[in-house]
């Protein structure tokens, strides 16, 4: 990069402490589909999502959602009267769950950086808890500027970085037999998503980041030892 500093993906290697077998995201997720349900914490994304101010969630006329998985932020999108959602994912198996739900418009198996949906067609892109899986984000931020109209907004909810680098913990499920079993896992920092959404015309709008608090650690007492320490974060980004 002319000028600057060169940017430097930290690898997940360098953090990682707990050595889980590791698979890629389609044959993760395709294993996970079956439980995934009853072991995702809801708040990890949903009091990011309920946080946001400048998104008039009613107000949006179609959304795609990518990265959909079973159709949780797709229920979510709904609830708060989203009309039209189109969804995205990888897994099939996840899919199948989420066209269980009836809530969307079309579902689509493939991957969030080529979607295969119309350009310049939607008011909201969201994806959540997605990115980790994902080794670079601008083909990420290029497809939801691709996909969005004028004036429209992509919502992202991720891990944050500086948990996954002090905990070390990748994405991951019980499997099977009650081993753990992780999902290939990135880090990227939050100068890399704003390098990236840039690059791809999007301006920064609303940030949040939530941390473990009285409310987690009541849920998982072990995590006490990580209280303040940030777990996810919200960002919101517009296109003009």
């Amino acid at each position: 990069m002319a000028g600057g500093m060169a940017r430097r993906v930290p690898a997940f290697a360098s953090f990682d402490r707990r050595g889980y077998r590791t698979l890629s995201p389609r044959d993760g997720y395709a294993l996970w589909s079956t439980n995934y349900e009853t072991t995702i914490k809801p708040d990890m994304d949903r009091r990011l999502l309920d946080a946001l101010t400048t998104v008039d969630w009613a107000g949006v006329e179609r959304a795609a959602d990518l990265g959909c998985g079973t159709g949780r932020t797709g229920a979510w999108l709904r609830d708060r009267g989203v009309r039209r959602i189109d969804g995205v994912d990888l897994t099939p198996e996840m899919l199948a769950q989420a066209a269980a739900r009836d809530i969307f418009e079309t579902l689509h198996v493939a991957d969030v950086r080529d979607t295969g949906l119309p350009a310049a067609t939607y008011d909201l892109v969201t994806t959540c808890l997605v990115d980790e899986h994902l080794p670079e984000l601008v083909p990420l931020y290029r497809e939801s500027a691709r996909l969005i109209r004028p004036g429209g907004a992509h919502v992202l909810v991720a891990f944050h970085p500086f948990f996954v680098m002090r905990v070390g913990m990748p994405t991951h499920f019980p499997g099977p037999g009650g081993e753990p079993i992780a999902i290939d896992t990135h880090v990227h920092l939050l100068s890399a998503h704003v390098a990236a959404a840039l690059a791809a015309g999007w301006r920064l709008a609303e940030m949040h980041e939530q941390l473990i608090d009285d409310a987690w650690i009541a849920q998982k007492p072990s995590w006490s030892a990580h209280r303040d320490v940030p777990i996810s974060h919200a960002l919101v980004w517009r296109h003009d």
